[in-house]
C-alpha cells in the first residue's frame, strides 16, 4: 500500500483502486446568521469527516466565523462578499484562495462571485438556492430569461434546491428541471427544557396556566406576515379567548409591529420576545406555531425544529411551507395574507383537541422521517460524491 501525502489530506492507494478523501470548499457571502449558515452549520456537525475535508469561506467580520469554528472548522475570510451575490474585485481574491486550497469541489451559498471563480478555477461547482423569490418579469421572458438561465447551469455543475417551491421558483426563470436536485432542510432535534425553566419562562412572558400559546420565529420583515397574525389576536380577543401570542426576532418592523399592537390595545395578549440566540425556552412553552410568510420562504427551520418537539403548526400556503406541513396531519394550511382564515385554523387548533393530540403525534413522526439533520448531511455528501465520480 502506498501513502501519499497532500498538504494536510490523505489519499491510500490500495489494490482494487482508490480511497480519497474529497476536499470541499463552501464559499457563503451572509455575514449575519441566517437560513443558510444554520444549514451549513447542520451540515457541519454530522457529515463523514473520514470523507471529506471541508473548509468556508465567509465575509471577513462574519457572524459565522466564530460559530463555523465551534465545529472545528477552518474559516477563510474575504473582503467583498458580505450580502452581495456579485463583487468583480472580490473574484481575484477568491481565485487566490481556490488555487491555494485546491479543493475537488466548489459549494456556494447564495454568491455568484463564488460561482464566478470556481468556473475560472477549473473547479466542480455546487450551488444551494435556500429562498424563494418571486420571479420578475425580466427573468421569465427574453434575454434576462437567457442570462438568469446561462448564470446558473453554466456556472454550477449541480444546483440544489431545499425545497420543490425553491426548485419550481429556479424552473420559472429558465433553469433546466434536470439541473436541480431538491434536498429538504434538515435541523437537530431540539431537546425540551424542564419543567422549572418552562415555569420561570411563562413567568417572564405573563403566560397563565390556562393561556393557549402561540408563537411565530422569524425576521420581523413585511413579507413574514406578522401584521397577519396580529390581526387574528385581535380577533381572538374579542372572543375572549385565554390565549398569548409571541413574537420572536428582530427586524425593520419591529417599530411598526409594536405600534399596531399598541394602537389595537393588544399589549396583554401580544408579546415581542426580541432575538433570541437560544430558542429552546421559547419553542418549549408553545402549543402552536405560526409561519405567515409571503415572501422568500423555502423551508422554515424554526418549523422543522418545532416539529421535533412535537409542535404543530399553522401556516401560509405560499413557498416551501406546503412541503412541511400537510394540511390535517401536523398542521393547517391557510390562504397567504388573509387573516381570517389563520383565524379559523388557529381556533380549530385551539378547540379541537383530539385532532391537535394527532398533530402533535405526527409532526414527532413526519419530521424522524424526512427532517433530520443527518439526513441532510447524508444527502448533501451523495452529491459530492456523485459529482466527483462524474468528473472523473
Amino acid at each position: 500500500m502506498h501513502r501519499i501525502w497532500y498538504g494536510t489530506y490523505k489519499i491510500i492507494q490500495a489494490k482494487g483502486g482508490m480511497m480519497s478523501m474529497l476536499k470541499i470548499l463552501n464559499i457563503i457571502s451572509d455575514s449575519n446568521i441566517g437560513g443558510a449558515g444554520r444549514c451549513l452549520f447542520n451540515f457541519l456537525k454530522y457529515y463523514d469527516r473520514k470523507k471529506f475535508a471541508v473548509k468556508v469561506v465567509v465575509p471577513k467580520g462574519s457572524l459565522l466565523k466564530p460559530e463555523i469554528e465551534k465545529l472545528k472548522t477552518k474559516v477563510i475570510e474575504v473582503d467583498g462578499i458580505a450580502d452581495k451575490s456579485f463583487d468583480y474585485k472580490a473574484i481575484r481574491k477568491l481565485n487566490k484562495i481556490i488555487k491555494k486550497e485546491n479543493p475537488d469541489i466548489i459549494h456556494t451559498h447564495g454568491t455568484i462571485t463564488g460561482r464566478i471563480s470556481g468556473r475560472i478555477c477549473g473547479k466542480k461547482v455546487v450551488y444551494t438556492r435556500h429562498s424563494v423569490f418571486p420571479v420578475s418579469p425580466r427573468m421569465k421572458k427574453g434575454i434576462g430569461r437567457m442570462i438568469n438561465k446561462y448564470a446558473n447551469e453554466f456556472l454550477a455543475d449541480d444546483i440544489i434546491a431545499v425545497a420543490d417551491a425553491a426548485k419550481q421558483n429556479l424552473i420559472d426563470s429558465g433553469i433546466a428541471p434536470e439541473k436541480i436536485k431538491v434536498i429538504l432542510n434538515g435541523v437537530e432535534q431540539i431537546e425540551s427544557t424542564s419543567p422549572e425553566e418552562i415555569a420561570e419562562t411563562k413567568k417572564k412572558y405573563h403566560i397563565d396556566e390556562n393561556d393557549f400559546v402561540i408563537g411565530i420565529l422569524a425576521r420581523l420583515n413585511v413579507v413574514k406576515g406578522h401584521k397577519y397574525l396580529i390581526e387574528a389576536a385581535e380577533m381572538l380577543k374579542k372572543e375572549k379567548r385565554n390565549v398569548k401570542i409571541l413574537i420572536a426576532g428582530a427586524g425593520d418592523m419591529e417599530t411598526e409591529l409594536k405600534q399596531i399592537v399598541k394602537q389595537k390595545c393588544l399589549d396583554d395578549t401580544v408579546i415581542f420576545t426580541g432575538f433570541l440566540s437560544d430558542i429552546r425556552s421559547f419553542l418549549s412553552i408553545l402549543d402552536l406555531q405560526v409561519n405567515a410568510s409571503y415572501g422568500t420562504e423555502a423551508t422554515s427551520l424554526a418549523l422543522l425544529e418545532g416539529m421535533s418537539l412535537g409542535i404543530p403548526a399553522v401556516v401560509s400556503n405560499y413557498g416551501g411551507n406546503p412541503g412541511v406541513i400537510t394540511h390535517g396531519e401536523n398542521g393547517y394550511i391557510f390562504e397567504s395574507q388573509n387573516s381570517n382564515d389563520l383565524l379559523k385554523y388557529l381556533k380549530k387548533a385551539m378547540d379541537e383537541k383530539e385532532v391537535y393530540q394527532y398533530m402533535q403525534k405526527k409532526s414527532k413522526e413526519i419530521f424522524q422521517q424526512k427532517f433530520t439533520a443527518k439526513m441532510y448531511a447524508r444527502n448533501i455528501e451523495k452529491v459530492y460524491e456523485d459529482l466527483f465520480i462524474k468528473k472523473g
